[in-house]
């Protein structure tokens, strides 16, 4: 049995530095409250563990319930700019850990707003991100995530596009493609981040050489689903798991060459977990 682990997975440097952030403001001796503006990334076992040492998950529909001094951070999302400025005005102690990457897009499309530019964003209408994003031009831009959705765009006299951080490359050139007939003048910027672009690339030449891969991640989280779809294009045996305990004995009944990938907000010890169940499952399957 061989066990390969893609050479980019796990934590990203936003979400570990979002994670490091929280566990310092948990660490400082203040009578203030302590809340993450929804869950801080998407792992269950880090948000459990922030909620048993003190930070509460507050939703932005609950946002008036904060008191003045209250202690808020920011998810690596982003917010917009909107509800920021509502948080000054409360008086709320603003903790912004939004992901660097992120902050970048969010500073492009404020710019072209202002200069007069159609905004586009490339990605998922409902992810917190792009929600975020369109924030900062007054929630006034198109959002598209398919060829056919930019095919029904109207025309532009010039448009600024710009991509959801963690889109697949191929889906962002695509959608770039019917883009580019839709403006008279089209700017665009792939603000897909680096450490996305080398785990999808990691995962996609890992998941060619093995009989099994599994991908590791919140149920929820963007980033992991897109290396599942990735994965499962090469590899018919892909499993998308959160924790360890979910791998069987069938997923690696006469498997020999397993691979390994986890989305930006899995920890190092989930890898390790997982790596010692299939380990002691594969014990089980040689001594049968």
């Amino acid at each position: 049995m061989e066990i390969l682990i893609a050479e980019h997975a796990g934590f990203c440097f936003g979400v570990k530095r979002a994670i490091e952030i929280a566990y310092e403001e948990l660490n400082k001796q203040k009578d203030t409250k302590l809340y993450t503006l929804g869950e801080i990334i998407h792992n269950p076992q880090v948000v459990k563990d922030l909620e048993e040492k003190g930070v509460r998950v507050i939703e932005e529909e609950e946002l008036e319930k904060l008191s003045k001094g209250d202690r808020l951070i920011i998810r690596s999302h982003g917010i917009s700019k909107k509800l920021y400025e509502f948080l000054e005005q409360k008086g709320v102690e603003i903790i912004d850990v939004t992901c660097p990457f992120v902050k970048k897009v969010q500073n492009i499309v404020e710019e072209y707003y202002k200069k007069g530019y159609d905004i586009v964003i490339v990605g998922d209408k409902n992810h917190p991100e792009v929600i975020g994003v369109n924030g900062w031009c007054e929630d006034k831009a198109y959002i598209v995530n398919s060829v056919e959705e930019a095919e029904n765009l109207p025309f532009f006299e010039k448009a600024c596009a710009v991509s959801q951080t963690t889109l697949i490359e191929k889906h962002w050139e695509d959608i770039l493609e019917v883009l580019k007939s839709k403006a008279k003048e089209l700017v665009y910027f792939n603000t897909i981040c680096n450490a996305t672009q080398k785990r999808q690339e990691a995962a996609d030449a890992l998941s060619k050489k093995v009989d099994v891969m599994f991908v590791i991640g919140g149920k929820h989280s963007s980033n992991t689903q897109k290396l599942r779809k990735i994965c499962e294009k090469n590899c018919k045996n892909t499993y998308h798991i959160e924790r360890a305990d979910e791998i069987t004995f069938e997923m690696l009944k006469g498997h020999d060459i397993i691979g390994i990938t986890a989305g930006a907000s899995t920890p190092d010890y989930v890898i390790e977990e997982v790596i010692e169940k299939i380990k002691s499952l594969k014990g089980e399957d040689e001594n049968e």
